[in-house]
Order: C-alpha cells, then sequence, then structure tokens
C-alpha cells in the first residue's frame, strides 16, 4: 500500500499559498494558541512545509519525516500565533529553529517512530495566541470511542495546490485499529493512532504532517500519514508512547 506522506513542498511562485485540511472549516481565529507553522528552505526556490504545535515555550513538536528530503542543514522557521498565513499578523512570532531532535529509530519506510523535537533559539513568548498544549501521561489508553480535531494548513483536496492560507480544523473520530491494518501494512497501535471515519471525506492531507491531533485539551496524537486519495483513515503518531522519550530529549528525566 502506497503511503502518502503529508509535508508539502513548493517551488513557490509570487504570493502562492499553502491550504487546507479535507472536510473542514475555518478555525476561529487563535483558538488553537499551541499551532505553529514549520517552514523549511530546502533550496533557492523550493520551500517544505508542516504543521507543528509548542509544548514547551523552547519546543515545538512535529513529524520526523518532516526532516526527510535532505532538509536536516536546511534553514528552519516556527511561526507561532498564526491564523492567516498571507497577512502579517500582530500575534504572529516568527522563531528560529536551533535543533532539530528526530526520534533515532525513526524509519523512513514503515513511518515508525514519527516523531521529532524542534528546540527553539529563543522562548516563545506566552500571549492569548501563543500557548503551549499540555502532553498526555505516559501510555494514556485513549478510548475506542474517542472524539478529537485536528487543525492545519494542509490542503483540502488531492487537486488542490495552493489554498487559502487560514488555518483549517475538523473533528474526527477514532477509528478501528483493524481499519488502518488494511490500509497500512506497518501500522502498530503501540506507537500510532488511527483516525477518520472511512465512510465521510474528512482528514488530515499534505501539509498537514506535524500537526496536533487534539482530544479534550491534550495532544494525543502527531499527524504522520495517509492514503493519496485523502480519505481516511490516517495515522498518527501516538504521544502518549514516546512521553519517556520526550522528558529526556527536553531535559525533564
Amino acid at each position: 500500500m502506497l503511503l502518502l506522506l503529508l509535508p508539502v513542498t513548493f517551488l513557490l511562485p509570487p504570493g502562492a499559498q499553502a491550504g487546507e485540511i479535507i472536510g473542514g472549516r475555518e478555525a476561529r481565529p487563535h483558538s488553537r494558541p499551541y499551532m505553529a507553522f514549520v517552514e523549511t528552505k530546502i533550496g533557492p526556490e523550493s520551500t517544505m512545509y508542516c504543521g507543528g504545535f509548542l509544548v514547551r515555550e523552547d519546543f515545538v513538536l512535529t513529524a520526523a519525516h518532516c526532516d526527510e528530503e535532505g532538509s536536516g542543514d536546511a534553514s528552519t522557521v516556527v511561526i507561532l500565533g498564526a491564523h492567516d498565513l498571507n497577512q502579517k499578523e500582530r500575534a504572529q512570532q516568527r522563531i528560529q529553529v536551533r535543533r532539530k531532535i528526530p526520534h533515532e529509530d525513526f524509519d523512513g519506510t514503515t513511518l515508525e517512530n514519527d516523531i521529532m523535537l524542534l528546540q527553539l533559539e529563543r522562548r516563545a513568548e506566552r500571549t492569548k495566541a501563543v500557548k503551549p498544549i499540555p502532553l498526555p501521561p505516559a501510555n494514556f489508553p485513549l478510548k475506542p470511542e474517542a472524539t478529537c480535531s485536528v487543525a492545519g494548513w494542509g490542503r483540502t483536496g488531492v487537486h488542490r495546490v495552493y489554498p487559502p492560507t487560514k488555518l483549517q480544523e475538523v473533528t474526527l473520530k477514532m477509528a478501528d485499529d483493524k481499519q488502518c491494518k488494511l490500509f497500512f501494512n506497518s501500522f502498530n497501535r503501540t506507537s500510532m493512532l488511527c483516525m477518520g471515519n472511512i465512510k465521510t471525506k474528512q482528514s488530515s492531507f499534505v501539509g498537514d504532517s506535524g500537526g496536533p491531533l487534539e482530544c479534550t485539551g491534550v495532544a494525543q496524537g502527531i499527524v504522520s500519514h495517509g492514503k493519496p486519495s485523502g480519505l481516511p483513515p490516517a495515522v498518527y503518531t501516538r504521544i502518549s508512547a514516546f512521553i519517556p522519550w520526550l522528558r529526556k530529549k527536553m531535559g525533564r528525566e
């Protein structure tokens, strides 16, 4: 089964835009103050975009595959407090990434351990539009009927290359793990979450990689990969499986 990774790389013309979630709606401006837009220059005219989220004033969490395609030594910036990326909003904080910390056992083929910390050059200033989101306890068991939401600036469809840049959001239900195992041979229920009703057309998509799956105010997942059609279900990194790793990397052992 072909895996669709969910960053987006553009050879950007002037005024080009990154986009939206499939089947979602525009989020209320700055209602998700933990959201981060991750921008990596990987060539003179090429930029890779991912989502991310603030977990401490000096750390953003995202997907490890957002460091693929030779971007390891490239310049990466995170934008916090954003809603419309086409506007220079007063709430926005643009901060250079000091260090990328992908999981040591990340597998670019199976997408196992698809998690990466971005250490910021300076601490973000807490405001109404910029605040970290809590993480779950280690190995927290998300209930099978859990309803969560995901947000991002990813594309709204397979043929939509440059959609609007306002933050989008969508509500998703946890899917049966068997559905993800059917579509994704490498699905691992201990370190991944399966989200989205197969009967709907609501899901994260290209450009949403690294964004948070938020369940009752807590970040439980990271957008990882999905089907080329953009139809659900999609796979998310299960954050609770990586709490010891996160504590260690952020210096909280």
